[in-house]
C-alpha cells in the first residue's frame, strides 16, 4: 500500500515556496499543520531507480539515433525537497502523524 508514496514535513516558514503541481495537496489551506503551527507536511510519489539504463529512439526531425541515459536515483521529490527535512514512508508517517504534536486523526494519508 502506498509504496511509491512519501510525506515530506517540513517548517511551516517553507510553505509559500510548494510547488502545489508536485504534490497531492492543492492549496496551502490544503496542508496539515502540527498543533504548534511549526511544522506541515505535503505527499507525492517517488520512483527509484536502482540502476542506470540506457534509452534510445530516433529523432523525428534529424532521423538520427538519439540515446538518453537514466541514472540511478530518486525522482518525483518536488522541490520544496530538501535533505534538512525528514521524508518518511506511509508506516513512517502514520507513527509520526497520532503523535501528540498533530491536529487531527489519520484519515488513510
Amino acid at each position: 500500500m502506498f509504496e511509491n508514496r512519501r510525506w515530506l514535513v517540513i517548517p511551516t516558514n517553507l510553505t509559500e515556496s510548494i510547488n502545489f503541481n508536485q504534490v497531492h495537496q492543492s492549496s496551502i489551506d490544503k496542508l496539515r499543520v502540527s498543533n504548534d503551527g511549526t511544522l506541515a507536511f505535503v505527499k507525492y510519489e517517488i520512483n527509484t531507480v536502482t540502476s542506470s539504463f540506457d534509452t534510445t529512439y530516433t529523432d523525428i526531425e534529424t532521423n538520427e539515433e538519439v540515446t538518453f541515459t537514466t541514472e540511478a536515483g530518486v525522482y518525483g521529490r518536488p522541490s520544496i525537497y530538501s535533505s534538512e527535512c525528514t521524508e518518511y514512508n506511509h508506516t513512517e508517517i502514520l507513527n509520526v502523524l497520532t503523535g501528540s504534536n498533530w491536529i487531527s486523526e489519520v484519515e488513510g494519508e
